[in-house]
């Protein structure tokens, strides 16, 4: 592939739409955590920023050495992403319900329920890796690589904007949250019904 105006302007695009879902789960996670420093910010986006550059970069594996494993696969990835999203949102809707008119600060999201955020926001970036079979590793990594720079400017955004509004609905929050990443997971999954 030549490097060239089309491939980095694809390459954007792609990021941008990738990170649709993981711009929403850090917006969950700035609602629950208004207080969040700017340190676990980055850390946060940080991790969707891996997840979407790791997940097109193995779906560019797998089309290049194991197409058919990975289509027997494809069946499942909107399976998982409701199941985990369904689960993190379902117990922060549970906690935010539980705890609403507690003036405690909200819980924050810890290191486990970020990675299976991670995994649920990006598993259906592995299709990207047919969108780019065509790639040499290099390419594909560096388009990969632009991907995951997108998906970070693009949560760090979307957390600063969860804490604002998060400050402003205090109790509410986690109910808005919770329900946010049940939504994502209804939609990823609907979506791959139709």
């Amino acid at each position: 592939m030549k490097l060239g105006f089309a491939f980095f302007f694809n390459s954007i695009l792609l990021g941008v739409g990738l990170a649709m879902d993981a711009f929403s789960v850090s917006l969950a996670n700035g609602l629950n955590e208004p207080q969040m420093k700017k340190s676990k910010m980055c850390g946060i986006a940080g991790v969707f920023s891996a997840f979407q550059f790791a997940m097109p970069m193995i779906g560019w594996i797998c089309v290049s050495t194991a197409m058919q494993y990975f289509k027997a696969f494809e069946k499942c990835i909107p399976w998982i992403a409701l199941a985990l999203l369904g689960f993190i949102g379902g117990k922060m809707l549970f906690e935010g319900i539980k705890n609403r008119d507690d003036d405690e600060e909200k819980s924050a999201v810890g290191f486990g329920a970020l990675l299976l955020q991670g995994v649920a926001t990006s598993i259906d970036a592995l299709s990207v890796g047919f969108t780019i079979a065509d790639y040499d590793l290099l390419d594909a990594a560096l388009a990969c690589l632009m991907i995951g720079a997108v998906t970070f400017l693009i949560c760090f955004a979307g957390i600063a904007i969860g804490k604002k509004a998060g400050t402003k609905l205090a109790g509410g929050a986690g109910i808005l949250g919770g329900s946010i990443l049940i939504f994502i997971g209804l939609e990823i999954f609907i979506s791959s019904l139709i």
